[in-house]
């Protein structure tokens, strides 16, 4: 009897339908189709300071976001990049971007080299005025490589140091195969640390602009 039991049991499970637990899915972003998209050149492409050449051919903005194409010439083959940017409209100014390398072609045999970036600035209300909207690039640095520092940066700041009577000597010696910048020399009152964060400043490896272009991206 037991048997015929669970015989039964089994044919009705088998007969039932299938359910299956329903699946989750990952939200969407919501993208409004009134955010406004639009694309203009500057009223000036070309700007030189501090010997280095920007051009800005265009910018675009789609929907919360502006960006614009930017290239500059390179003086070495250090790694260059925009350090620091802004944009500015009526009312507000963001300073948040992110950088996209389009192209590079490196400085050599005394050529300068040129680099392209797509820079992007995000979270621009949507409802903002951007009939004048200045990008500002507002320096160029290039983080050094460890043997950098001996082939290229040495000299510029043993020669700052001179200039502004700190009493610091700079020397390369050799630490695993590596021609590595050393401060072998500073004065007794200066600590070990104060010599470093004078050698090592950023304002060694970064060139200040600024280099502005002014568009109208509607309001």
């Amino acid at each position: 009897m037991k048997r015929i039991s669970l015989l039964i049991v089994l044919l009705l499970s088998a007969c039932l339908p299938q359910i299956t637990p329903p699946q989750q899915t990952e939200p969407t972003a919501y993208i409004d189709p009134s955010y406004p998209t639009m694309e203009s050149a500057p009223a000036t492409s070309l700007q030189v300071t501090s010997g280095i050449e920007v051009r800005v051919d265009r910018a675009w903005r789609d929907g919360k976001q502006v960006s614009t194409d930017v290239c500059f010439t390179l003086l070495d083959t250090s790694d260059w990049s925009v350090w620091s940017a802004n944009l500015q409209y009526a009312g507000g100014m963001v300073t948040d971007f992110s950088s996209t390398l389009l192209s590079l072609q490196e400085a050599v045999n005394g050529q300068t080299g040129l680099r392209c970036d797509t820079l992007s600035f995000f979270n621009i209300p949507p409802d903002a005025d951007l009939s004048t909207v200045v990008i500002n690039i507002d320096s160029i640095a290039a983080t050094p490589r460890p043997d950098d520092y001996c082939s290229i940066y040495m000299p510029k700041i043993q020669q700052a140091l001179v200039e502004r009577n700190i009493a610091i000597t700079l020397g390369c010696t050799d630490v695993n195969g590596m021609q590595t910048m050393q401060i072998l020399s500073k004065p007794d009152t200066m600590s070990q640390e104060e010599a470093e964060l004078i050698v090592y400043s950023d304002e060694f490896y970064t060139i200040k602009g600024p280099w502005a272009f002014t568009f109208n991206l509607g309001q």
